[in-house]
Parts: C-alpha cells; structure tokens; sequence
C-alpha cells in the first residue's frame, strides 16, 4: 500500500526537484511497410506510424492530468531505416525522401521527435546501410522531428572502422548543411558500440528488430531529486552515500512504471521497459555535474570525479532493477555537456576536459554528449575520437555514444546556444596532433578476446 507519506514526498519530487517523466516513446515496426516502390513503401510508412501513434500524445496528457505527473516528450521510435529501405531505395536522394515522410508523419500525430533513420554497421555495411549513412547530412538538415544513429561496434563483432571513417566526414557535412543553426543537425545524429533495442531516449532512439510490432518504452528523470536526497546525508560514509542513491531511484523508477503501465493499458500496447537515466536540462537544480560535487568533488572534472560517477551509475542501477522488473535501455547516468548546467560551469571553470569527459564515459551510462567542438575540426579527428569511444564500449562490454557537434564558423571558448532542453555550450579544445594514418587504414578492428562465450 501508497502511503500518505509517500504521495506527499513524490509531489515534492516534482514541484520542487524537477522529477519529470522525461519521456514516451513508442517504438514501431516497419518491417512490413517494406516495398520494391518507393512511393508504396512512404504511404506505408507514413499510414503504419500515424495509425499506430495517433493517441499518443492525447494519453500522455491524460496521464499528465490525472496524476499529475509532468511527462516533457512524446516520441516515436521506428526500425532501423536501412532495413525497411534497402529494397526500394537506390539512392541517397531516396533516402531523403523517406526521412521527409518520417518528419511528416511526426508532425501529424504531435511528438517532437522521431528515432530511427539509423543503419547497424557494427561488422560491415550493406549498399542499403552506405546509402543511408550518405543521406544523414541532407535529411538532418531538410527535417525538424528526424532524429539518427549508426552502431558501428559492438563487443561481440569489434569496430568497423570504415563505418566509423565515414562517419566522422557524415558529421563535418551535416554540421556545414546546418551551419545557418549553428550546426544544429549534429545534434541529432549520435554514433554508437553495443546500441540497445530498446533505448526511449533521443537522439539515439531505434526500434530493435528483437522487438514487438508495437512497444511503450518509457524514459525517467530525476538529477534533482537525488541531489536533494544526498544534501541530507552530507558527510556521511559511502555506505550510507550509496544506500540513499539506491533508495531514491527506486522511487523515481516506481514514478516510470506506473506511467508506462498507465500508457500501455490505455493505448493496448504492450510495455516494454523503464529507463532510469539521470538526464540533465539546463535548469539550475537537474544537473548530473551537481550531484557529483554533492558527493564531494570541487567541480565535475576534479580528481575523484570518475570514481563519483562510477558509484552514481551503480547505485541508480541497483535501485531501479528493485523498482520494476524491466528496467533496460541506457539506465544511468549521462553527461552531456550542453544539457547540463553544471557541466557548463566546470568547462568553464577550467575542470573539465574532453579527455577527462573520455575518462568519465567508462563508468557512465552513454558517452561523449552534446560536445560543442571547433568547426574546424578535421573529419579524420572526429573519426578518431569515435573509434576511441567505440573502443571503450566494445572493451567494457557497455553502451558507448559519441554525440559531437563541429560548429561552423565558431572556435575555442565560444559560446554556442542551441535552444530548448539541448541548452548551450562553451566550444571545447580538441587535440591538435593528426590520427588521420590510423584512421585511413580501413578494415575492422577484431573484437575483443573475452567476446567468445558461446
């Protein structure tokens, strides 16, 4: 039974430490949109996605009123597009044209993103997967809602390198297509190792091939609320540090089920999983760089901040498996730069470094995020920071994401506003020495040796 107490202390959550249901999102199959005809194969496309998430937006409103219970985002994720194109598409033009129709069928049913214009590279690529990895550029600059990724490694199949070659060169030119936005596409286009089915989160949100026709994935929020929690055990030991983290994030994760649970019941679709991700916003007091410097670190950056991080990502894992039997997706702790103003202010201060954000991406619970870099930064320097995240991901058996945005025409120590829950970011020094022979090399780096288990 709900006490009381307990319905009290969760308004508080919400009112006053910014807990939030970040957001819904609907994963869609489109695997049986697929069509030799490209103009059948976007009216199918457009008439599944609008069909099948036409009261999506209605009931998380509905949930929202009557419980009370802020949900920021509706979203729909879909199937990997490389899939569902390789027939009918020919050209990146073609492509294109798919993204176009994803951005519309968006539009017409009220989310504000979409996932999916994403291709699987992680051993090789197919033509399909080179074509759309051709067309990011110019569908990330000709739609609003449209969001991609690319997995181009994973522990089990190693790092294709080719994938990850053409991917640094795929950011240059989406960020000088959207130049006039400060290279706003960028934002929208992360590349991963070991990408999960099941993520609800933008930009990196795809519907796994492992998955149903339809599922409610719902993704939860609270920096805030386990910010304030650890204010009042300041000074504590670790042991009493890690328990209130755990505590904690079993109420927030129990906040997730209950919406997700509401969602599926209303909309008959089945539930699919709970993602407990501390996600920062620019707003003074959800700042994942906050609760480390609750735990006792000068600045997010410091020496001991790695350590902080691990034993935040820990804790809050270890607190929502206990709240709800299907926890999945990335669950942990991001550190985007952009998004969180505490960040902001320690890369200001001079604490923290793109090496240091490096350092932090083992123990965290996606990567290097929302990165504001010089626009001049070369593609093969891209592709080497990539390789170096994939590495980590693929060595550590965990999700890794690169999210860098190259800003055209700005350098070093200027600022970059990107609006919304994507904030605004100090442009961050990149190392200046070349990695372009180890990037040119070509191939696939071997997966690592403790990947046989089978």
């Amino acid at each position: 039974m709900i006490n009381i107490n307990e319905v009290l202390e969760t308004n508080k959550m919400i009112e006053q430490e910014n807990l939030d249901v970040r957001t819904i999102t609907l994963g869609i199959s489109l695997l049986d949109c697929i069509d030799s005809d490209l103009e059948k194969l976007k009216v199918n496309i457009y008439d599944k996605i609008t069909g099948t998430a036409k009261d999506l937006v209605a009931v998380g409103k509905a949930i929202e009123e009557q419980y009370g219970i802020p949900i920021v985002n509706k979203r729909i994720s879909v199937t990997p597009i490389s899939l569902v194109g390789g027939a009918a598409c020919r050209t990146p033009e073609d492509y294109v044209e798919i993204a176009k129709v994803l951005d519309q069928a968006a539009e017409t049913v009220g989310v504000n993103f979409l996932g999916g214009f994403s291709a699987l590279v992680s051993k090789g690529m197919t033509a399909s997967d080179r074509l759309l990895m051709q067309a990011i550029p110019q569908a990330l600059a000709q739609t609003e809602r449209v969001c991609s990724s690319v997995n181009v490694g994973s522990t089990k199949t190693g790092i294709d390198m080719d994938a990850v070659k053409m991917m640094g060169e795929v950011i240059k030119k989406t960020a000088e297509l959207t130049k006039e936005k400060d290279s706003l596409g960028c934002a929208k286009l992360v590349i991963f190792c070991n990408a999960p089915d099941d993520n609800p989160f933008m930009a990196g949100a795809f519907h796994g091939v492992t998955e149903a026709d339809a599922v409610i994935n719902v993704g939860v929020s609270g920096p805030g609320v386990v910010k304030t929690a650890l204010s009042k055990v300041r000074g504590e030991n670790f042991e009493v540090l890690c328990e209130t983290i755990k505590k904690t994030a079993f109420k927030v994760t129990r906040v997730g089920q209950l919406v997700a649970k509401e969602a599926s019941r209303r909309m008959g679709i089945p539930f699919g999983i709970v993602d407990l991700s501390l996600a920062p916003t620019p707003a003074i007091g959800d700042s994942v760089a906050d609760i480390l410097r609750e735990i006792g670190v000068e600045y997010a950056g410091a020496p001991g901040t790695t350590a902080a991080l691990a034993l935040l990502n820990d804790q809050v894992k270890k607190g929502g498996v206990m709240a709800s039997s299907y926890v999945g997706g990335l669950s942990g702790a991001f550190i985007p730069v952009s998004e969180d103003q505490g960040m902001i202010d320690a890369v200001k201060a001079g604490a923290l470094t793109l090496e240091k954000l490096e350092a932090m991406t083992c123990v965290c619970s996606v990567g290097l995020d929302m990165i504001a870099i010089p626009g001049n930064t070369p593609a093969s320097t891209i592709s080497g920071i990539i390789a170096d995240e994939m590495a980590i991901g693929m060595v550590n058996q965990k999700t890794t994401a690169v999210r860098l945005i190259p800003v055209v025409g700005k350098g070093v120590g200027e600022i970059v506003e990107f609006g919304g829950l994507l904030g605004y970011a100090p442009i961050m020094p990149v190392n200046q020495y070349s990695c372009e022979a180890f990037v040119n090399r070509g191939g696939r780096i071997p997966a690592p040796i403790h990947s046989f288990k089978n």
